[in-house]
């Protein structure tokens, strides 16, 4: 099994923390945030390791990783930045962001999942925007679910409609990948890098639940993992302070 880390971001909400350093090689609880991915893929047997980077990356450095360039980082976004490893999406994979930290028990979670393509989704998403005024709720990636398949997810979704966030973490199967390799690669025919896509007002600044709406709107199933906590997401200097006290 293979992990493929978003990483290119600049993550300038982190304000001087990014100054010298990739966002993911930030420090939680005496540990890059990527030191605490990698421990919690390992533990589950996921040791093939591919990093999209950008923004300073010859500073984000793993043994045995492989990596993958972003070169237009500054004006693309999650989605391009994701097929910029399209190389990488065959056989089973696992996709995340480079910004949050999770247990174990969430990727084995991940990975026990039946569906082609599930998202992780937490819960107990509402109890970590208590006091979060930097990130509110409206920037969530919510999630809304019928049975076991996700109907709906972004930041559109609302909380009361929300079976949970979205956490960033996503399951392929070898189907899975495929599906989500043809859909973008239909939408990257017809449209421009400058043309709306779902939620985006431009394509090539989409993120990857836009890519999910396409594949909702094509009747393509999508599952939900579902967990309750055990993750957080470090996106502003107050995130990392609170994650920091608790994590």
């Amino acid at each position: 099994m293979k992990a493929i880390i978003i990483a290119a971001g600049m993550g300038s909400r982190l304000q001087h923390h990014t100054e010298e350093r990739p966002k993911c090689m930030v420090e939680v609880a005496g540990r890059s945030i990527l030191d605490h991915q990698l421990d919690a893929f390992r533990q589950n047997g996921v040791t093939d390791i591919h990093i999209i980077r950008g923004y300073l990356a010859e500073r984000l450095v793993v043994a045995g990783a492989t990596y993958h360039a972003n070169l237009d980082y500054r004006s693309n976004n999650i989605l391009f930045s994701l097929f910029c490893a399209q190389a990488a999406m065959e056989g089973p994979f696992l996709t995340t962001y480079s910004d949050i930290v999770f247990t174990p028990e969430v990727v084995q979670a991940a990975l026990n999942s039946a569906h082609d393509i599930s998202l992780v989704v937490d819960r107990q998403w509402a109890g970590a925007y208590d006091g979060r005024s930097d990130h509110p709720v409206s920037e969530a990636e919510l999630a809304e679910v019928e049975g076991d398949r996700v109907i709906a997810v972004g930041k559109q979704v609302g909380p009361q409609r929300a079976a949970g966030e979205f956490i960033g973490l996503a399951r392929f199967s070898e189907l899975g990948g495929r599906q989500l390799k043809d859909a973008f690669a239909d939408v990257r025919a017809r449209l421009g890098d400058d043309d709306p896509f779902h939620a985006a007002k431009l394509f090539r600044k989409a993120y990857l639940t836009d890519l999910f709406l396409e594949l909702i709107k094509r009747q393509i199933p999508i599952g939900w993992t579902p967990i309750d906590g055990q993750w957080r997401e470090i996106d502003t200097v107050e995130d990392l302070e609170r994650v920091n006290a608790n994590w």
